[in-house]
């Protein structure tokens, strides 16, 4: 199955969500390369990129239900080029 770089970019606006982004985040951890977060604490949200080598619905799994969090915004950018 054809593999492609992504990097999905989450942002926290509910804290309280924090457990369940791990849960997930950890659910897919085989394709995971790196993951950064970023505590905003003056604005109280919460940035994390997350960095993957993973087939496309892979990618769109996680990345869907990460948005499906209350209070979780997603975006993902795949690279072109299959690994």
């Amino acid at each position: 199955m054809d593999k492609r770089i992504s990097v999905i970019s989450i942002i926290v606006e509910d804290t309280s969500a924090a457990g369940e982004i791990n849960d997930l985040l950890h659910q897919f951890g085989d394709y995971i390369i790196g993951r950064m977060g970023i505590p905003y604490r003056e604005r109280g949200i919460s940035i994390i990129c997350v960095v993957l080598e993973a087939p496309g619905d892979i990618t769109s799994s996680l990345s869907g239900k990460l948005g499906m969090i209350k209070g979780v915004s997603v975006k993902t950018v795949t690279s072109r080029t299959r690994v």
